[in-house]
């Protein structure tokens, strides 16, 4: 069986020594030997596995989610690298809508054609994975895995539906955002975006509601992003689906 030592496959993954080192620490990744001499030595075996640590890392998941993965004795090599190509794919056509809406915002400029407010947008209104890292975090892996099956699932015309159904339901929250909270219309609302997310990603718990819209306001991310669509709003939603869990329990 032909073995590699930890320098060689630092060099063939253009990683760093310490990388290697580091994952051996946490179990992560183990030599198949350890010389007398205290040289690692890395098998096939071990080099398809740190393909697949890397392809993980690409996508964003965190070492400890990458280990229990692996870990899981249901693990199956061929359906990660399957799930892997389509999350890449999917990655790759956001950065291709991203792009041509870049092409296009430059002839706007120079004059050549004329975008409307809604074309400025296109390729970047799709805001599904922004923080996903942050959600598998609180709420678990397969909260968002099964979210990101479904999303990966819809065809480009169903993620720009959902995606105005998105937008919709902000623009309706943001023209309630000097209300009470607690008033029906805006209570409506709220339920609307609850059973959005239900019905479109996965299953949310008023706990985990709960959870989210405090997140709206306790990471500058998500406030940035949210009170595009009115000033304010990040933290009035909050409050509302504080009172929306709470009147629900």
């Amino acid at each position: 069986m032909i073995t590699m030592k930890v320098k060689e496959v630092a060099q063939l993954f253009s990683i760093s020594i310490r990388t290697l080192h580091h994952y051996d620490q946490i179990g992560l990744l183990t030599p198949k030997e350890v010389t007398d001499a205290g040289y690692r030595l890395y098998s096939e075996e071990n080099l398809e596995t740190l393909q697949q640590i890397l392809f993980f890392r690409e996508l964003g998941f965190t070492l400890k989610e990458i280990k229990e993965i692996m870990n899981n004795p249901l693990f199956d090599k061929k359906e990660a690298f399957i799930l892997q190509r389509k999350m890449l794919m999917e990655k790759r056509n956001k950065v291709d809508r991203m792009i041509e809406n870049i092409d296009k915002t430059l002839k706007h400029i120079t004059g050549e054609i004329h975008m409307t407010n809604k074309e400025r947008f296109e390729g970047m209104n799709i805001k599904f994975n922004q923080f996903e890292e942050e959600a598998r975090r609180r709420w678990g892996k397969q909260t968002i895995d099964d979210a990101n099956s479904k999303l990966i699932g819809l065809s480009k015309e169903e993620q720009i539906d959902l995606s105005d159904r998105w937008d919709r339901i902000f623009h309706h929250l943001a023209s309630l955002r000097h209300q009470s909270p607690q008033s029906k219309e805006v209570q409506d609302a709220i339920k609307e975006w609850y059973d959005f997310l239900n019905e479109n990603f996965t299953h949310y718990s008023l706990e985990a509601f709960y959870g989210l819209g405090q997140l709206y306001i306790q990471d500058e991310r998500f406030t940035k992003n949210i009170d595009q669509y009115g000033e304010g709003l990040a933290s009035f939603m909050s409050e509302a689906m504080k009172v929306f869990a709470d009147h629900h329990q």
